[in-house]
């Protein structure tokens, strides 16, 4: 039987067109790789990243990792280093079949072109061509106890750091009925937990005939999927906290007690320069607002340090920012040049030592926040979805609504099951 090895590095949404690329290949007759049992692979899809220049080395270093260990597999490489440097990843890396960030329902078809000609094969599409929703599918995800559910693709932001609008091209937005019909068939197949992704899920709807915002979304899946047990939001711009959102949040318990909304710079004169387009006295009052609708809530963050021109007093308004808001979590990421993007011809860059020391001390902020946020629900019974077995540990970890993680042991299975906890310093872990 024919096996296939799946990777992927970056968020969510990559985590979910790999998913449904394989799920193709499973209905030809594939099954998942098993180095135990299995010599090689037949097939290794990678879908890679390219939002910062980490993420690139991550992705020439698997690439020419698998291309080495199994030479006799068929490699095929997608996603946006692929649409970024597809040519490179062909004829150095030593692909068999890329293609970039649209086209991914072809690659089985690709595939099959390729056993039968032995030629390799790119298929690339040009960013202002790509101009329609990929119709792509999940009815079961493999390695995930939450299921991710891809409502967009694409962004209109611009930010001046980011290369995503380039790589990915303009926002097209998928279809109501087609996200709920998905989000049936994963409760269906035991999924609990649906968590919504997108690239850019501000613009959701502002493509299709019927103009939809994402809180209308929202309330359709919420309307449509009672019996879903608990619904996540991956990431939130703070322009989506609109006033019917807030009330969604009021009303439904079924959507998770956490929020995760980037804020990339608590610094006025910075976030003018990344070309956010928010008010940060707009931001600090919904995220006010929503702490009186949800107590308890865990609000989370991702923040750039040392973007350039960045001052000391910059990254000071940035850190008191953060410790106002008080995060539960920061996600500190230093501030990486892209080419292709206006900041990377932007003048007085931040050396490398001091962003080093400035994501240290805003990471310690962030460790410090989340001791405080997680010790408000030590001797508590909380609900938590237990999602995986860690060896290491030797238990069953699980995330509640708010996002807490705890691990367990039992002598019994507790993935995908739903159990009420003791939540304690000692079973507490970081998240």
């Amino acid at each position: 039987m024919m096996t296939l090895l799946i990777e992927f590095l970056g968020c969510k949404v990559n985590s979910y067109e790999v998913e449904a690329v394989a799920q193709d290949f499973f209905n030809h007759g594939f099954r998942l790789f098993d180095e135990k049992v299995d010599t090689f692979p037949s097939v290794v899809i990678i879908n890679t990243c390219a939002v910062t220049e980490t993420s690139v080395t991550k992705d020439k270093k698997m690439i020419r990792h698998y291309k080495k260990i199994y030479p006799e597999a068929v490699l095929c490489v997608m996603g946006c280093y692929s649409q970024y440097k597809g040519e490179y990843i062909l004829n150095s890396l030593g692909a068999d079949i890329v293609i970039g960030t649209s086209n991914r329902s072809k690659l089985y078809s690709l595939y099959e072109e390729f056993i039968a000609n032995k030629k390799k094969v790119y298929l690339h599409d040009e960013n202002n061509k790509i101009t329609n929703y990929e119709d792509m599918h999940v009815n079961k995800f493999l390695f995930n106890t939450r299921a991710y559910v891809k409502i967009q693709d694409g962004c209109n932001n611009f930010c001046t750091y980011c290369l995503i609008p380039y790589i990915r091209g303009r926002s097209r937005s998928r279809e109501k009925e087609d996200i709920v019909s998905e989000i049936k068939r994963l409760i269906n197949n035991g999924h609990k937990e649906i968590v919504l992704t997108g690239v850019d899920m501000s613009s959701y709807g502002l493509d299709l005939k019927e103009k939809t915002t994402f809180s209308d979304l929202l309330e359709y899946i919420l309307v449509n999927v009672p019996e879903l047990y608990r619904l996540r939001i991956s990431s939130l711009e703070e322009s989506l906290l609109d006033d019917k959102f807030l009330s969604l949040l009021a009303k439904y318990d079924s959507l998770a007690n956490h929020l995760h909304i980037p804020l990339q710079s608590g610094s006025k004169e910075v976030v003018k320069r990344m070309n956010r387009k928010y008010d940060l006295e707009s931001f600090k009052e919904k995220v006010k607002r929503i702490r009186e609708l949800r107590k308890g809530i865990s609000i989370t963050t991702d923040v750039i340090v040392g973007f350039p021109g960045e001052s000391e007093e910059n990254f000071l308004e940035t850190f008191n920012s953060c410790k106002e808001i008080n995060f539960s979590k920061i996600h500190v990421f230093p501030y990486s040049d892209r080419e292709g993007t206006i900041a990377s011809k932007m003048k007085d860059k931040i050396s490398p030592e001091v962003k080093k020391e400035r994501v240290h001390r805003l990471l310690d902020l962030s460790n410090e926040l989340e001791e405080n946020y997680s010790k408000n629900f030590y001797g508590q019974e909380i609900e938590f979805l237990f999602e995986e077995y860690d060896p290491k540990l030797k238990a069953y970890k699980g995330h509640s609504s708010n996002y807490l993680e705890c691990f367990v042991s039992s002598d019994t299975s507790l993935q995908g099951q739903v159990k009420k906890v003791i939540y304690t310093k000692e079973n507490a872990l970081h998240f």
